[in-house]
């Protein structure tokens, strides 16, 4: 991206102990990484409704986004150094336009993939984040992935990750493509939500004459979530998906 001037990559001892850190905090939330769903009274509500549920099921995919801990770390990667809403808007437009397309499509037309796999690449979709953030593809292997290109195909791995939620669920062929609009309509909603959020606190954050230096710990720690989501992921696939 070309909207900020980054920070230098790294800079000495700062990396060892903020992974160091990092990772063991995130190794304490590791119970709530398994949790990442439709938890048991959604799933409830979803198999036995039938008909058009349009108010409910936006409120479920609202749910899902602001409880989607790999969508807002991707969202929060994606927007860290875009200080101007043309870009942020932009850059969200394509994310949307990418996990629209495959949670409607995965579910209506049964496209199915092993969910393990699809969440360790939307973990991976954080990895990516994090390092270009910090220049770290020009600086390692002197080219750089285009940002809009490599936003929307990762867009398309998060929609088709919550197809595979849907998936899991038996879904009443009555009303269901009103339903699955209104649960896209609610991702939507909830990403804005989020996303308002994330921009406030970042806005502030920026006013810190220490946010170049805190920028690069917090993208260590972003590509430190992000491995350890690919992790679980392919533990869980290993075990349990295979």
């Amino acid at each position: 991206m070309h909207s900020a001037t980054r920070p230098p990559l790294f800079f000495p001892g700062v990396r060892r102990v903020a992974l160091l850190l990092l990772g063991l905090a995130l190794a304490c939330m590791s119970a709530s990484l398994w949790a990442h769903g439709v938890n048991e009274n959604d799933k409830a509500f979803i198999e036995g409704a039938s008909g058009i549920n349009i108010i409910p099921y936006m409120y479920l995919g609202a749910k899902h986004m602001v409880t989607g801990y790999d969508h807002l770390l991707f969202l929060a990667g994606v927007i860290f150094f875009l200080y101007r809403m043309k870009d942020v808007g932009a850059y969200v437009t394509l994310f949307a336009i990418g996990h629209s397309t495959t949670l409607l499509l995965g579910v209506l037309l049964d496209i199915r993939a092993n969910p393990f796999l699809i969440d360790a690449i939307i973990g991976l979709s954080v990895v990516y984040k994090a390092i270009d953030n910090l220049d770290g593809f020009k600086t390692w292997f002197g080219v750089s992935p285009n940002p809009k290109a490599a936003v929307l195909i990762f867009g398309f791995f998060h929609g088709f990750g919550l197809a595979t939620k849907l998936q899991e669920l038996t879904l009443a062929k009555d009303g269901m493509i009103y339903n699955l609009i209104s649960f896209n309509v609610g991702v939507e909603l909830g990403q804005f939500m989020a996303l308002t959020i994330i921009l406030l606190l970042m806005n502030l954050w920026r006013l810190s004459p220490s946010f170049n230096r805190s920028a690069i710990l917090a993208n260590a720690a972003l590509m430190t979530a992000g491995f350890v989501l690919i992790g679980y992921q392919l533990a869980g696939y290993f075990t349990q998906g295979a």
